[in-house]
């Protein structure tokens, strides 16, 4: 079927399809290391830019693995993506990978998918729920880099750090309930986070910037600095705790 596919629909096909090429690219033995990771992106994000371009030839694109277009800033429908979010735990092996594909209309994620491959899931914004069991006071982070204010965080609340890969994985793991939240301050860009965003705030998670603002995409500026993704009764707690970290250092990010 190649025509009347509606927007929930196409988000979780483009991230089930991605999932299937990557995992082909990989599972067959033949690219290690760096050109592993580099085939991975491109094949993706050849097949991802060619449905879109017959199913929705005018939406506006953005992704981390194409040439920007200004164009966009002037659509109210942009496709915002991350073929293969993770390259380096796709290219080493590791689990913690994901697809990232969102559908932002007029600034806000309305429809989104996160594919986790090698776990053989795709959380989509069509048909997802937080599991919000007891806490296990876990704060997880980026394992390629540890923000400062992830350890005030965790000090203030109680909580342990964890680390893991991609966005989306640390993002998941929140929405799953092995961890309690999901802390960035080391800068992003919107492909990384648009789609983790869109599903966790459909599965009733909170997501906002570290100051508590809203998160909107479809910026001329793709750079978003900070994140938090939380279960939604600890989203007061981390945020008071970010702003004495931000009152004492006048960053977030240090």
């Amino acid at each position: 079927m190649t025509a009347n596919v509606d927007d929930a629909t196409l988000t979780l096909r483009l991230a089930l399809g991605t999932g299937e090429i990557l995992k082909g690219v990989r599972n067959v033995g033949l690219l290690r290391g760096t050109e592993l990771g580099d085939a991975g992106d491109a094949l993706a994000q050849d097949w991802i830019a060619r449905v879109l371009l017959q199913h929705r030839p005018h939406d506006g694109f953005l992704s981390e693995e194409a040439a920007d277009s200004p164009d966009r800033l002037d659509n109210d429908r942009v496709w915002i993506v991350d073929p293969l979010d993770g390259t380096k735990e796709f290219a080493g092996g590791r689990q913690d990978w994901a697809v990232h594909i969102a559908l932002v209309e007029d600034g806000r994620v309305t429809h989104a998918a996160v594919g986790m491959p090698d776990l053989g899931r795709v959380f989509h914004t069509g048909e997802v729920r937080a599991v919000l069991g007891p806490r296990t006071n876990r704060l997880v982070i980026s394992h390629n880099s540890t923000p400062t204010i992830a350890g005030h965080i965790a000090g203030a609340l109680g909580m342990e750090t964890t680390t893991m890969g991609s966005c989306g994985a640390k993002a998941m793991s929140v929405l799953l309930g092995d961890n309690d939240a999901y802390v960035h301050a080391g800068g992003q860009y919107e492909w990384d986070n648009a789609a983790p965003v869109g599903v966790c705030l459909a599965a009733g998670l909170h997501c906002s910037r570290l100051d508590g603002s809203e998160l909107s995409y479809n910026h001329e500026s793709t750079y978003l600095p900070d994140l938090l993704i939380c279960r939604p009764e600890l989203a007061g707690p981390v945020l008071d705790a970010a702003a004495d970290f931000h009152a004492e250092h006048g960053s977030y990010s240090l």
